[in-house]
C-alpha cells in the first residue's frame, strides 16, 4: 500500500513554556519559570489519512539518529511504501543517511512549517502536557513526553482530525 507520511523533530527540555491559564477572580495564577539548557528530541512520522504514527525520543538529532528513526518508521509501517515529506534539516540530507528501500524522501519547501501537519502535534503536546511546568530533571521531561506520545498513539482518530488537512485529501496518489 502507498502511504503518505509527514515527519518532523521537536525539542523538549527544562526551559519551560509559559502559557496562558485560567484562574477564578481575584486569584492571580503563579507559574514557575526556569532556564536549564537540557533537552531531549522527539521524532514523529504521521500518516494524515488514518492518524497512525511512529515516534522516538532521542538524546540528540543527527544523521545517525535520523537513520535509526527511518528504520523504525519502516518497521512501524511494514508492508507499505512510504512517501515521507520532511523539511530540509542537514541530517535529512546528509550523505551518510541510510534510507530504507520502502521509504522515499520528499523535501518540503524551505521556511514552510505550515505545510507540515506534525507542527500541530508539537503544539498539542506543548499545550496539553508541558504547559506551565517546571521540571526537576530531564527524566521528568522524558516521562511527560512518553505519556504524550503514547496518548496520541492510542488516539489515531484524534490525531487524524488534527493532521488531515483538507488539501491533503485532494492528492491523487497511485502506486505503479
Amino acid at each position: 500500500m502507498l502511504r503518505v507520511l509527514f515527519q518532523d523533530e521537536g525539542r523538549f527540555g527544562r526551559i519551560n513554556d509559559t502559557r496562558r491559564c485560567w484562574a477564578p477572580l481575584p486569584v492571580r495564577p503563579q507559574v514557575g519559570h526556569q532556564i536549564v539548557r537540557e533537552y531531549v528530541y522527539s521524532l514523529i512520522a504521521v500518516s494524515p489519512r488514518d492518524g497512525r504514527m511512529a515516534s522516538l525520543i532521542m538524546p540528540w538529532v543527527d544523521s545517525e539518529v535520523m537513520s535509526i528513526f527511518l528504520a523504525h518508521t519502516a518497521r512501524e509501517f511494514d508492508g507499505d511504501y512510504c512517501i515521507l515529506f520532511l523539511d530540509g534539516a542537514g541530517w535529512h540530507r546528509a550523505n551518510n543517511l541510510r534510507v530504507p528501500p520502502s521509504i522515499k524522501l520528499i523535501f518540503l519547501p524551505p521556511y514552510s512549517p505550515e505545510l507540515n501537519p506534525v507542527e500541530i502535534l508539537w503544539e498539542h503536546i506543548r499545550e496539553n502536557y508541558f504547559k506551565n511546568l517546571a521540571f526537576d530533571s530531564l527524566d521528568e521531561v522524558e516521562d511527560v513526553l512518553v505519556e504524550a506520545l503514547n496518548s496520541l498513539d492510542a488516539k489515531a482518530s484524534m490525531v487524524k482530525s488534527m493532521v488531515n488537512y483538507n488539501w491533503l485529501n485532494t492528492l491523487c496518489l497511485t502506486s505503479n
